[in-house]
């Protein structure tokens, strides 16, 4: 990044004093509401890699909403490195406030009860599994059991008249604890931290009904996480109790979900005050509150989970220009001794900022420097890897280094990493050569109906979603000859990637009708391509569509269009916030440092020379690594010595380690690999590259209209992005409805099927939250048992999606068989009476078959 001239004001400053310790480093932020669906949806490796800690969801068989029931979620959860899955016992019920049935308040009660009583019972069944389970009994009872409203207790708010709500929580406190004595309970779970909770935990002290969790939430700003937090401690000595466990059960706003630069003022002040805490469920179920793009892609919000699950060691102090003020330069830094090595994650403002990283002399004499940006891409927008901007080294003044920055994107995350220098290494150029961003809003329009739509999310409307320069623009549809023109200028020749920032609401007339709406891009009026624009659960909800174009130095014109002479127009609709322009390295090879790598077991970091870890037998190096598509891409293990290791990717075998490239298949998205080391002798490496495809794995793909179909599956040629028009319908409602497809394998063992498939199944909703459902599939190969895959929504039957499925093929053909039916609840027997649960398939385009190595 340039650094600032002497004639500009001086920039705000960030100071990280690495030998104020202030604990161990707790990764308590990367909770979620709702963000876990099921298995797989997200991926174990989504979930393992952003280090989700809590997650709160409903209780099992609830018909609050679809999916993310807690019993469901729990063992692939914990199977992930989960700690702690808190069931919201009250959404066992239907609307908010909930609709618990009775006509009286002892009658709703009574019924809350058995329902709590019901819950404690599947959770026995659990086996070591139980002592993941916390009970949430109430949730916001002042809004809703304990309220003012219809659906209340008495229609008499607690904080005004507290006995029977505390009444409530003693009784079914005991309740539960003389079921289960081991049980955790979690509480009072209020909007706020009332002034009345004082009274709360008086009563709880007293009558032995404290909980074993204090939470509530801070739908506020993270001044309020600090203030509260430090608070709830003061009352804790105050009334002899505690410390307890604190989650702060939901947090943050839509306008701050999915832009890193608006999460880190969150995570700062969650892991400064050392709580958990969970994101809030404003949207859709299973994607990591608006941090994961289907099952295995993560946005720019994943990687910043990611960075922040990563850090190690103690936090350090860090203290930011503006102290405990949202909307304002602020971090995060933690120190690992042993690794010698600190990290510093921050961001919230634009334009120059200086880094000053104090008592860095505990690195060494020189300090080597390595910066990342975490870009926004919007909710639905799927992310590469961090951006390297700088890796260099820097001198110390009185054990001081300072960073000097300049054109910080307020929406963007950054990590700062200090390691010892001096050892002559080679320090890596940036990945990204130039960049810029060109607002829809400030493009030049020709045509009729454009409509400029905003201000959408902002500081005093947090309730609405995060747009690039506030508004965005309308008139991408059927029927119109709308035409955005984007002036730009390049510095020189080169492959240029276009990313165009765009959505669409799958419940809008155009888009319900026609799927995703397709536009068209031009450069200079020449080479034209058909783009599809991505659909989306909301208007202003970011998805991007990419591509990429050769130009040449100077300025050109790139235009949007509804309308093209040689492709067609435009069927749908969709509205876009902006473009932006990349150009990136010469280099097709993904490069990952495994001094910057997860560590496990006994595995230590050596700095001399480039730089490599040393993992002694059983010790290992954990990649997290982007594929842009499923396929197969090139890896490369660069590694010293006569070490030994295996590889793993997403928990599969790879086998030993090579010399050179090995063709491996990494699902589209983010993949764990996996390096261990397996002898005596210790295995150094030094990085893991990523490179393209060689067409070695042999790969085949299979329409799906070409299987047998029985009972009502049928293929269909409605929709137009089924490939080559033709996909099946109607899988599921029974096992008689099935699709059974023949595929050959050339030998014997793991590979990958990669389904193309659409859902656009939604369930009616009782209030803001949409409800769309992931559908399922019983895949079964030959005679072996079948497997549940869970496929989530692409908020339209006619938008396309990939999921790849790992299976065993023997050599020669072997027959896939799908069907679906509709899921029982936790009982065996009862069914979901809202619609919840589907009973069928996707709609199943193609089934492409890849080795996975």
């Amino acid at each position: 990044m340039p650094v600032e001239t002497p004639h500009e004001a001086a920039p705000e400053t960030l100071t990280v004093d690495l030998g104020a310790d202030t604990g161990p480093f707790h990764g308590g932020a990367s909770g979620t509401l709702y963000g876990l669906y099921g298995e797989g949806v997200p991926s174990r490796t989504l979930i393992e890699g952003m280090a989700v800690r809590t997650v709160a969801t409903k209780a099992q068989d609830g018909v609050q909403h679809p999916g993310a029931d807690a019993l469901e979620i729990l063992p692939s959860f914990v199977a992930a490195g989960g700690r702690d899955v808190y069931v919201y016992v009250p959404d066992i019920y239907r609307g908010f406030p909930y609709e618990w049935p009775g006509a009286t308040g002892e009658e709703r009660l009574a019924d809350l009860k058995e329902r709590v009583r019901r819950q404690v019972a599947h959770v026995g069944t659990l086996g070591a599994l139980r002592s993941h389970v916390v009970y949430v009994p109430f949730n916001e009872p002042e809004g809703n059991m304990f309220g003012e409203g219809e659906w209340s207790h008495d229609r008499v708010s607690w904080r005004t008249v507290p006995g029977p709500y505390f009444t409530a929580w003693r009784d079914v406190h005991r309740m539960i604890k003389s079921l289960d004595p081991e049980a955790r309970i979690a509480g009072p779970n209020t909007c706020l931290l009332y002034p009345e909770v004082r009274g709360f935990l008086e009563f709880a002290r007293d009558h032995d009904v404290l909980p074993d969790v204090v939470t509530w939430h801070e739908l506020s700003s993270p001044d309020e996480i600090r203030t509260s937090v430090a608070r709830y401690r003061d009352l804790e000595r105050e009334l002899g109790i505690g410390p307890l466990p604190v989650n702060i059960n939901e947090y943050a706003h839509n306008y701050h979900l999915s832009v890193p630069g608006q999460m880190i003022q969150w995570i700062a002040a969650i892991e400064e005050s050392k709580v958990d805490a969970d994101m809030a469920y404003w949207n859709i179920a299973g994607n990591l509150n608006d941090s994961a793009v289907g099952s295995h892609h993560g946005n720019g919000q994943w990687w910043l989970f990611n960075a922040y699950g990563r850090l190690t060691g103690n936090t350090v102090r860090v203290t930011a220009p503006h102290p405990n003020v949202q909307y304002t330069l602020q971090g995060v830094a933690a120190l690992d001794r042993d690794k010698r090595q600190a990290r510093v994650l921050f961001g919230g403002s634009g334009g120059t900022a200086r880094i000053v990283v104090e008592h860095a002399d505990l690195l060494g004499a020189v300090v080597r420097a390595r910066l990342e940006e975490i870009p926004w891409t919007g909710q639905l927008g799927a992310s590469a890897q961090p951006l390297l901007l700088q890796e260099t080294e820097l001198p110390l003044t009185e054990g001081t280094v300072t960073l000097p920055l300049a054109d910080l994107d307020e929406m963007s995350a950054y990590q700062l990493t200090l390691s010892p220098g001096g050892h002559g290494a080679a320090l890596r150029p940036p990945s990204v050569l130039w960049r810029r961003a060109y607002e829809a809003e400030d493009a030049v329009h020709t045509g009729s109906g454009r409509v400029l739509h905003g201000p959408e999310g902002s500081p005093s409307d947090v309730g609405k979603f995060a747009t690039s320069g506030g508004h965005h623009v309308g008139g991408l549809r059927t029927g119109s000859d709308l035409v955005l023109a984007f002036d730009v200028e390049v510095p020189r020749d080169g492959a240029y990637d276009v990313s165009v920032f765009a959505g669409s609401h799958n419940e809008a007339e155009l888009v319900r009708e026609s799927g995703p709406a397709n536009v068209f891009l031009r450069v200079d009026g020449e080479r034209p391509q058909e783009l599809l624009l991505p659909v989306g659960y909301q208007w202003a909800v970011w998805g991007r569509t990419d591509t990429r174009i050769a130009l040449t130095a100077g300025r050109h014109t790139l235009t949007l269009a509804a309308r093209d002479p040689e492709l067609g127009v435009t069927r749908g609709d969709a509205v876009v916030d902006r473009l932006t322009l990349a150009l990136y390295e010469d280099s097709c090879d993904a490069v990952y440092d495994a001094v910057h790598a997860s560590l496990g077991g006994d595995a230590r970091i050596d700095h001399t020379g480039q730089g490599a870890v040393v993992p002694a037998h059983g010790g290992d190096v954990t990649f997290w690594v982007h594929a842009a598509d499923d396929g197969e891409a090139s890896v490369t293990v660069d590694r010293l010595g006569v070490g030994e290791g295996r590889l793993t990717v997403n928990g599969e075998d790879a086998g030993s380690l090579g010399e050179g490239a090995v063709p491996l298949f990494l699902n589209g998205g983010v993949n764990k690999l996996t390096v261990t080391g397996t002898s005596s002798e210790h295995l150094v490496v030094r990085r893991l590259s990523v490179g393209p495809s060689r067409g070695l794995l042999p790969t085949r793909t299979y329409p799906a209209e070409d299987g047998v179909l029985t009972g009502a599956a049928r293929v269909t040629g409605a929709l137009s992005y089924a490939t080559g028009g033709k996909a099946v319908y109607g899988v599921g409602a029974g096992p008689a409805n099935a699709l059974a497809l023949t595929v050959t394998a050339e030998r014997d063992g793991r590979h990958a099927l990669t389904i193309r498939y659409s859902n656009g199944e939604q369930a009616p909703a009782t209030h803001y939250n949409p409800d769309p459902l992931c559908r399922h599939a019983d895949l079964r190969v030959g005679a072996a048992a079948p497997q549940r895959v869970l496929f989530p929504t692409t908020f339209h039957f006619d938008n396309f999606a990939q999921l790849s499925v790992p299976v065993t093929l023997r050599r020669g053909p072997n027959t896939l068989t799908f069907t679906a039916d509709e899921l029982t609840d936790f009982d065996g027997v009862t069914r979901n009476p809202h619609g919840q649960r589907s009973a069928y398939a996707p709609v199943l385009d193609q089934v492409t078959v890849t080795p996975l190595a």
